[in-house]
């Protein structure tokens, strides 16, 4: 069935691709030119690698070292070129080229402390200015990671209001994502707004992805699968990769070092090449990891997994012509996970050893299409990965404990977006997709009696309009799916209001639904060892799909005071859970294994609010901080222990969390950033060797600081020296469990103690 999808997808994807290649050898040299410079508008220095792009076409460039750019041979017409860089408002101007005609256009750009003119498609899946989007995206930037010390996404994912990532696992260091308080099952992660990312890939992709892939992470909190499909119910990660925009070379290397002496190494290495004419380039990018294991409570067995991964991939495009574009991206990584003890012998030779090693290949095709009216735009795309994972569990030395995964993911799709320039009154846009999403699962351990195999097919399509004003936005859309595992199609509406009061405070009210379906989700492939006895989840036979309700509504105010910028957003969200997903013990199997059977609850309510506050005076400092108060809990009383009382509140799951990052710009090339994370109380659930408990933990608050300079050698060359330290209070959890029956679930706080780290940058 997978290969008709296929075959039937490149049959209409090929001659699509053909008729949009414009055949244009005889207009392209049309010698009508722009030059021109970008400078800052406050020092008036020239300012190098802003992003110029000719909006409505695939026409980009970036400006030279000296700040100057030239765009060769454009096509004749009125267009509008955006000028854009990272630390500055975006600017645009109008421009009408014509034959043979050479004209000078120069951009003054303003220093931008709050960034509220970013560019983010996870709104409306077009790009759109962060403020004037219908719902709130936040931006996770490069600059971000640099500043926070961040190896990989998992580390930065926690600066963000309503989102928290948390270690689930001390033999094998599995994370999650949660968003506004729900499990990191109710999390859709895109890879450039593709669902690719299936639910064993979530297990521990936060850390394997690399940062040095990473251009930027737009978050949406709340539900979206009104637009990008299931388990989009807590809200939406979108990782955005880097694109080639000039000629450069990159090699780093971050050493964090642990209180006992230890060492987590990252070496990564990216180059970015583009031909002459910009019609073709490529970003290539590579990590090596080696982090040793971790022993907080000195009982020989690890509080902290031994870790070694490798990765490397490339995003690469073509401009087949000014109004279409292909682009391709791969990427491959390859990871060796180790807990327990006994490191230098086999995982069975282990009192607790939990191993794994998987395999993951990914990758994707991208076809966009624009007409010179800029009124039509069409993207074509496929995405797919496939991991292969050799994996160990067991607490008794057996050496039959070996498994083995295969996890296949498939997507294709389309989407047509129409500018009606006015209808019904207003300015209007309308987007509509198919989109076809394949996910096949087999995974066997066959002295544990476990073999899991599932295939999810989901057709789906999607459409929605925007009526933009610059007062007043108002977005109505809808997805229709059809899951192989949901006896009838899923219909999720989606409605959102946008109404400026003035030009610095927007209102937004937003309502959407969303669904999961009765299928095996990430925790499912986590074989837990608690008490010297494995702990599996089954689903139950009679599982009925879980649906949800969101609402939000939102303040965001924008000011100047002066020379110091600020935003102040503050968000409500409410969230309806229909037959809830709950986890109930039900006794051992034959083998003596633990059994959680997954079934339906009663139904389940999260609210709160977020608030976040940015502020700063451009070049001199700037500080973003963020608070959630909120409550999760079940509609009734669940169990998850029969020797328990049965309660509403949900497990890990704080009632306030938040945190705090700044800059300060000591001088032009030195810096120093301040970090860290508030953590509130939450209920943690603990399994003895012959009992179940419950704990209420402590709060935690967890700091760093980072100071780095920049030594420039030349114009071509600059090497980055950094040092901080992570975690500066060591707050970390006191009550670590011990031994060889330890409760490997029972961890809570930070994922990492206090380390120093230094780093070293080589950029050309």
């Amino acid at each position: 069935m997978k290969s008709i999808y296929l075959a039937i997808f490149f049959i209409v994807i090929f001659p699509i691709i053909s008729l949009a290649i414009d055949d244009d050898t005889k207009k392209t040299q049309t010698d009508a030119n722009i030059i021109g410079h970008v400078v800052d508008a406050k020092t008036n220095e020239h300012l190098a690698d802003v992003t110029i792009n000719v909006k409505g076409t695939t026409i980009g460039i970036v400006s030279d070292k000296t700040g100057h750019f030239f765009l060769k041979n454009m096509p004749v017409g009125e267009f509008l070129i955006v000028a854009s860089h990272i630390g500055y408002k975006t600017s645009e101007q109008k421009v009408k080229t014509t034959e043979n005609t050479t004209i000078e256009l120069n951009f003054s750009m303003d220093e931008n402390a709050v960034k509220l003119d970013e560019i983010v498609v996870s709104a409306t899946r077009n790009e759109t200015k962060k403020r004037e989007a219908p719902i709130i995206v936040n931006v996770v930037s490069s600059k971000f990671f640099e500043a926070t010390a961040s190896t990989n996404l998992a580390e930065s994912m926690n600066f963000q209001s309503g989102l928290r990532v948390e270690t689930n696992c001390s033999n094998c260091g599995i994370t999650q994502l949660r968003i506004n308080g729900l499990d990191g099952q109710y999390s859709q992660i895109l890879i450039d707004s593709r669902p690719v990312v299936s639910s064993l890939a979530t297990v521990y992709g936060l850390e394997q992805l690399p940062v040095s892939m990473i251009e930027r992470v737009e978050v949406i909190r709340g539900g979206g699968s009104a637009l990008f499909g299931s388990s989009a119910i807590g809200g939406v990660v979108n990782i955005i990769t880097k694109e080639p925009l000039k000629n450069s070379i990159s090699l780093s290397n971050n050493t964090n070092i642990f209180n006992d002496g230890k060492t987590d190494m990252n070496t990564s290495f990216s180059g970015s090449f583009v031909s002459d004419d910009y019609k073709a380039g490529i970003y290539i990018f590579g990590l090596i990891k080696n982090r040793n294991w971790y022993d907080r409570n000195n009982d020989g067995f690890s509080d902290i997994p031994k870790l070694k991964s490798e990765a490397a991939g490339f995003k690469a495009y073509y401009r087949t012509s000014n109004y279409s574009r292909l682009t391709a991206e791969y990427h491959h990584i390859h990871e060796y996970r180790r807990g327990g003890n006994n490191f230098n012998e086999p995982p069975h030779l282990a009192d607790i050893g939990e191993y794994l090693n998987p395999t993951i290949d990914g990758g994707g095709l991208r076809f966009n299409i624009y007409t010179p009216d800029h009124k039509h735009r069409f993207e074509i795309y496929t995405s797919t990965q496939i991991i292969k994972r050799d994996s160990y569990f067991a607490a008794e030395k057996n050496t039959d404990n070996y498994g083995n995964t295969l996890d296949k993911t498939f997507i294709a799709g389309s989407q047509y977006s129409y500018d009606f320039g006015k209808f019904l009154g207003a300015p209007a846009e309308l987007t509509a997709g198919i989109e076809y999403n394949y996910n096949n699962l087999n995974e066997t351990f066959i002295t544990l009696n476990r073999h899991l195999e599932q295939s999810a097919n989901i057709i789906g399509g999607f459409f929605q309009n925007e009526w933009k004003t610059e007062k007043l936005g108002i977005l109505i859309g809808a997805r229709l799916d059809k899951h192989n595992l949901i006896k009838q199609p899923t219909f999720n509406p989606r409605v959102t209001i946008r109404y400026n009061l003035n030009a610095d405070l927007n209102l937004r009210l937003n309502y959407s639904s969303g669904y999961r379906a009765p299928q095996i989700y990430s925790e499912d492939f986590h074989v837990t060892t608690i008490g010297g006895t494995l702990s599996m989840i089954q689903l139950a036979e009679d599982l009925r799909p879980e649906y949800s309700h969101s609402f939000s509504l939102s303040a965001d105010f924008y000011h100047d005071f002066g020379k110091i910028q600020s935003n102040l957003l503050v968000e409500s969200f409410y969230t309806v859970l229909d037959d809830v997903f709950t986890e109930e013990k039900t006794g051992e199997d034959n083998l003596g294994n633990f059994i959680y059977v997954r079934r339906n609850g009663s139904g389940a309510t999260v609210k709160g609010i977020n608030a976040e506050l940015k502020f700063g005076l451009p070049d001199v400092f700037d500080i973003q901080m963020g608070y959630t108060l909120q409550q999760s809990k079940y509609k009734n009383p669940e169990q998850w222990s029969d020797v328990l009382t049965p309660q509403r509140k949900m497990p890990r799951s704080p009632e306030n969390y938040g945190y705090i990052s700044s800059n300060f710009y000591i001088t032009h090339d030195f810096k120093t950033s301040v970090f860290g994370n508030y953590t509130g109380a939450m209920l943690v659930r603990h399994t003895l060797p012959d009992t179940d408990a419950e704990k209420t933990t402590p709060d935690f608050f967890d700091f760093g600081i980072k100071l780095s300079y920049n030594i420039h050698f030349s114009e071509s060359l600059n090497i980055e020296l950094s040092g901080g330290i992570k975690n500066i209070f060591d707050s970390y959890q006191k009550d670590p469990d011990y031994g060889q029956t330890k409760d490997s679930t029972y961890i809570y706080g930070p994922g990492f103690p206090r380390m120093l780290f230094f780093g070293v940058k080589i950029a050309m």
